[in-house]
């Protein structure tokens, strides 16, 4: 997350947005007044569970957030103009971020977004299975839809197998696939809200997810989406026996003079 803020913050981006359940508010906000303290423009979105659509009802027993659509919903009235979304578990790299901050400067269509695309086969993990959104894109770089697919692992010809919404599917390497760094016009606001009442009054998956709801606007023609190239390796912690490697390729990073030793100082 550090380091997203970091390379966001010398491309360009003006303020951050965190959002976080409520249980962790004050946990959190402790933590960024030490970390950050004035640094630059930061505030907190609570994503909170019983926050639905009217007619919707939040099952009982259910403590999961809904998913990366209402997040994004839960940040919206801290949104004044276009901005970016990710994970703040991921390592995007600076290339990429900047990649997103440059298209939201020059782009001026409102209904056309973007998300930094990665080859699959550098974004896997050796400690075990993946859930990436995979693309199709189009000559004209621009996303032809986009499908979730879950459990992806490589296998021995280099492809990768995984379960995609309508069944199993084998993936080449060299697939671009998105790891949620969006690049977003404001107006993308009222597309992600009716995607989340769509969910709600749907067959009832799991979450709401990003792709899954731009892919629906794509279909209908409400949005374009551009894949830019990332130009940066991605890595991330997504099973517990990854957290070594992370490390290892952050110390590398600085070593290389990427970053300083000590980013808020």
């Amino acid at each position: 997350m550090d380091y997203s803020v970091y390379d966001a913050l010398r491309s360009g981006f003006g303020e951050v947005v965190f959002v976080i359940r409520p249980d962790l508010q004050q946990t959190f906000e402790e933590f960024a007044r030490r970390r950050f303290g004035s640094r630059f423009h930061w505030r907190t979105a609570l994503q909170r569970l019983e926050d639905v659509p009217p007619g919707a009802t939040v099952p009982a027993g259910r403590t999961k957030p809904w998913g990366t659509t209402h997040a994004v919903v839960a940040a919206s009235e801290q949104i004044v103009g276009p901005f970016a979304v990710l994970n703040a578990d991921d390592y995007y790299g600076v290339e990429a971020i900047a990649a997103v901050a440059e298209f939201l400067r020059t782009e001026a269509d409102p209904a056309t977004h973007a998300i930094a695309g990665y080859r699959l086969g550098d974004t896997r993990s050796a400690a075990g299975p993946v859930n990436r959104g995979v693309c199709r894109i189009g000559p004209d770089r621009y996303l032809e839809t986009i499908e979730e697919v879950k459990g992806l692992e490589m296998a021995p010809d280099g492809g990768f197998t995984g379960q995609g919404e309508s069944g199993p599917l084998k993936v080449a390497g060299d697939t671009i696939v998105s790891m949620n760094l969006w690049a977003f016009q404001r107006s993308a606001l009222g597309m992600l809200r009716q995607g989340l009442v769509e969910f709600f009054h749907g067959p009832a998956p799991d979450e709401s997810l990003l792709p899954t709801v731009m892919r629906a606007a794509i279909a209908r023609g409400e949005a374009r989406v551009r894949v830019l190239k990332s130009g940066s390796r991605w890595f991330g912690i997504t099973h517990p026996a990854d957290r070594e490697p992370v490390v290892a390729a952050m110390r590398r990073l600085v070593n290389d003079g990427r970053y300083p030793e000590r980013l808020w100082t």
